[in-house]
This record gives C-alpha cells, sequence and structure tokens, in this order.
C-alpha cells in the first residue's frame, strides 16, 4: 500500500476509535466519548458548502460536543468557510511514516520496554499525569490490534506508549515520558518496541501523530528516520 497522507487518516481512525462513527450526507460524524479530538471531529466525504455546515453542527450539538472540524489535505476551502464563521485554528498536527525495519534495525535492551495489554496501574498513572484519563484509555481498548508499551529506565518507570495496528500500518499514539526521565532515549526505545511489536502483527509501516509545535517530538521522529507525508488541523466553534 502507499503511505500517504489519506492512508494515514484512515489509519488514525482505526487506531484511535470513535465510540461511533457514522456518514450523514456529506460528513463523517464521530461519537467521542470524551476521547480528544481525533475521536471527536466532524470530517467532510467530499466537497461541501456553506449550507452544509449547520448539518454538522446539530449533530454534535445533539451528542453534546462542541463543534469540532478535522480539516485535511485537500478541504481548503472547507477551512475557508469555516475560518469565515468565526472558527478558531488549533493544532496543526504533522503525520509521520517510516518502513517498519528503519526502526528494527537495532536491538532493545534486555528489561528496556514491555508490550502489556490490558495496561497496569503504573501505565494508567502515567498517561494521567500527561492528561490522558479513563475515556481515552478507553478509546484504546476499542482498537482491533494493540498493545500498551512501558518503558524500565534505571531500574524505575520511565513512560508509555500506545500502539496500534491497521491495513498494515502501525501508529503509535499517546507517548508519554516522565519528566524525570527525559532526554535519555526513553521515547527512542518506546518508539523501536512499537516496531518490533507491529512487524510481529505483520505491519510494513510504523507511523505516529505529533503536533507541529512539539519541536523536540518533531525532532526525534526524524532523527529516527520518519518522513512528514501531511498534516491536518482543526477548527473550533468558539466558546
Amino acid at each position: 500500500m502507499s503511505v500517504d497522507a489519506a492512508a494515514l487518516y484512515e489509519v488514525s481512525d482505526a487506531t484511535w476509535p470513535a465510540a461511533r462513527k457514522w456518514d450523514d450526507g456529506p460528513w463523517t460524524l464521530r461519537d467521542g466519548a470524551g476521547g480528544g479530538k481525533r475521536a471527536s471531529a466532524a470530517t467532510a466525504r467530499g466537497d461541501v458548502t456553506d449550507q452544509d455546515i449547520p448539518k454538522a453542527e446539530a449533530a454534535m450539538k445533539a451528542m453534546g460536543q462542541r463543534s469540532l472540524f478535522m480539516i485535511r489535505e485537500g478541504d481548503d476551502a472547507l477551512d475557508a468557510m469555516l475560518a469565515a464563521r468565526g472558527y478558531d485554528l488549533i493544532d496543526e498536527v504533522a503525520l509521520y511514516t517510516a518502513p517498519i525495519g528503519m526502526l528494527t534495525d537495532i536491538p532493545i535492551p534486555p528489561v528496556t520496554c514491555f508490550t502489556i495489554w490490558e495496561p497496569l496501574a503504573i501505565m494508567a498513572e502515567i498517561w494521567a499525569k500527561g492528561g490522558i484519563g479513563a475515556a481515552r484509555l478507553a478509546v484504546m481498548g476499542r482498537a482491533a490490534v494493540k498493545t500498551g508499551i512501558l518503558n524500565r529506565w534505571n531500574e524505575q518507570p520511565g513512560g508509555v506508549a500506545f500502539a496500534a495496528v491497521h491495513n498494515g500500518v502501525t501508529m503509535v499514539h499517546a507517548v508519554e515520558v516522565l519528566e524525570h526521565q527525559r532526554k535519555v532515549g526513553v521515547a527512542q526505545w518506546m518508539m523501536r518496541a512499537a516496531a518490533f511489536w507491529g512487524a510481529k502483527q505483520g505491519a510494513q509501516h510504523i507511523a505516529v501523530l505529533c503536533a507541529t509545535a512539539n519541536k523536540p517530538a518533531n525532532a526525534l521522529y526524524t532523527k529516527l528516520g520518519f518522513t512528514s507525508v501531511g498534516t491536518y488541523h482543526y477548527r473550533q466553534a468558539p466558546q
């Protein structure tokens, strides 16, 4: 398969799934059940007009969700229409991918990373420190082929991540490193652990999403050999 932006949008949907997703006219709508923007945002299925927007807004209001649209590549017209309606631009995200073999070339030191599902209590605690609570853990639980990753560094917990596979791609989400364990390679080893695990599931590529404002994480993924294949951002209704 060609791992381009369109492919990664699909992989992201499958590996960080909404509680409910359905198509309605020109829109794909998502009930995130509190699981964050990716699991809650509406997306366009093709060309939309300004007259189509109230239908999506009404559906999100009925779910008790603030109106939120994910703007993917090719959605320039929708982006302009929402801007004209006063929607705020938030959270630009880069989509990264690499052949999975690029991250399985170095053996992981013993007792450094463990692939575990269901998450252990310590994993939930580390995620909670990064703002990833029960609703996002429920998102993880909905993915079909998945694992949690626990890192230990200097004989102490170092960080956690979540990985899931769809259509030959392992996508890594929810990377959290404890503050006192940063800048010592914890995130790199977790990404490599995700690659080794994904390869065992038959994946040929590994992918990750990263806010463009997170300069250290973007630098890490570039250093590991990832290539950015696109971006997306959100348009959110003012309060």
